[in-house]
């Protein structure tokens, strides 16, 4: 399975808050998304949640590798362009079927805050919906106190003591990340459409959006399924 051309030709590339990242959006991305979720339902192999000890709030499965390499694929010149990407090669890509399950009086004190999955400029995150709109998107975050929207190796130790300090005086909800907090400020919230793809740096402060966590399910046919590809290029310098 691989990106229609319609959807390549379509593809928005928009900017998220004042650091200006770039965001591709894409729609109607493969021919046959009832395909992944059947394969999802039928072949994946998904694990059990651990409460506390796994980051993603939920069970993954490894996805189909020709889909992950034709999509990778496909995406690579419009990440090219739209991320202002020169002297790289593409690297590796590695993908999971997600399905967010936990309740949120089992979240993790990591699973109640915005996070990033690496500090790697050249790491990108492809998320694909696989699920009913009405199940959640993503949104991004600004950190309140030291406005970060990206966390980049010389942005670490700055970040790290001030949240901490921020959580010991007063720790998050047992909730999702909805919009604002005492810590952070959404900078942007992407509503989910079924057959859609994001495209953003890795190192994005970001957290899934559950609007409503009693719709949950683990089943794939009708709970929160989406493929998360991460996607690395390395440098030819």
């Amino acid at each position: 399975m691989i990106a229609s051309s319609a959807a390549l030709a379509g593809a928005r590339l928009e900017h998220i808050g004042t650091e200006r990242e770039p965001l591709l959006i894409l729609d109607d991305v493969v021919a046959s998304p009832e395909g992944l979720i059947r394969v999802a339902a039928e072949d994946a192999a998904f694990d059990a949640p651990v409460a506390g000890e796994n980051f993603y709030p939920g069970r993954l499965a490894p996805a189909p590798l020709d889909y992950v390499g034709g999509l990778a694929r496909a995406l690579d010149p419009l990440i090219r362009e739209g991320f202002g990407l020169a002297r790289v090669n593409l690297g590796r890509a590695s993908c999971n079927f997600s399905i967010v399950t936990l309740d949120p009086d089992r979240l993790s004190l990591a699973q109640r805050l915005p996070h990033v999955d690496t500090v790697d400029p050249l790491q990108f995150a492809i998320l694909h919906y696989l699920c009913d709109p009405r199940l959640g998107g993503t949104a991004f975050y600004r950190h309140r106190a030291t406005g970060y929207e990206t966390l980049q190796p010389d942005r670490l130790v700055r970040y790290q003591a001030t949240l901490d300090a921020e959580l010991a005086a007063a720790a998050p909800a047992l909730t999702y990340m909805g919009a604002d907090t005492p810590q952070f400020a959404r900078t942007r919230l992407v509503e989910p459409a079924f057959n859609r793809v994001i495209v953003y740096r890795s190192r994005t402060l970001h957290s899934g959006h559950i609007p409503d966590p009693t719709a949950l399910s683990p089943d794939p046919r009708v709970g929160r399924l989406t493929a998360n590809i991460f996607l690395t290029y390395r440098s030819t310098v």
